[in-house]
């Protein structure tokens, strides 16, 4: 589901930080080409010029937001990865010091000082994950489980952070919002 997320995640972008024309995407080029083209068709449809900028190593990352602002990005989507992920707080911190406003994955990215997430709920996955275990030691044989997909997805917007980058939530978001970190 990752692809058909980032490309949501640029909706919302979009909406939170409204006339953006240039988003630079952080992309972890081990998970696959799928989530470059789902957001190249998102942004080419929103009228946003997308720049995918390659983090393959930790290094990359402080490259990567130069480059950004070199092409004069708007704003940064980081896209679905285990390896960015581990990056989020020099990324959070790189996006405050270049003001360029970032959206997550994860709303635990959020809590911790990024902008705004979109994605699945970790809770709910969680909770889902223990009712798997539960069946399994139950006898339910592994190969006969269906396999499922996350079913709660969380969007989570932070008011210190937008308020430091120097712009308010539109209220479309905060009406739509899980979580509002004030």
């Amino acid at each position: 589901m990752s692809p058909e997320l980032s490309a949501k995640r640029m909706e919302v972008l979009r909406e939170i930080v409204p006339g953006i024309s240039r988003v630079a995407a952080l992309w972890d080029p081990t998970t696959g080409a799928s989530q470059v083209a789902l957001t190249e068709r998102a942004a080419s449809s929103l009228g946003v010029h997308l720049q995918v900028l390659e983090v393959r190593r930790r290094n990359d990352v402080i490259a990567a937001f130069r480059a950004a602002r070199s092409d004069h990005a708007d704003a940064i989507n980081v896209f679905s990865s285990p390896f960015l992920a581990s990056l989020f707080r020099e990324i959070i911190v790189l996006s405050a010091e270049y003001r360029l406003p970032a959206i997550y994955q994860w709303k635990e990215h959020v809590e911790a000082g990024g902008l705004v997430s979109f994605g699945p709920s970790l809770a709910a996955m969680f909770r889902q994950t223990g009712t798997i275990v539960v069946k399994i030691l139950r006898g339910a044989k592994p190969s006969e489980l269906p396999v499922e997909q996350p079913t709660k997805f969380e969007l989570a917007v932070n008011g210190r952070t937008a308020q430091a980058l120097g712009f308010g939530i539109p209220p479309s978001i905060l009406v739509r919002a899980d979580d509002v970190i004030e």
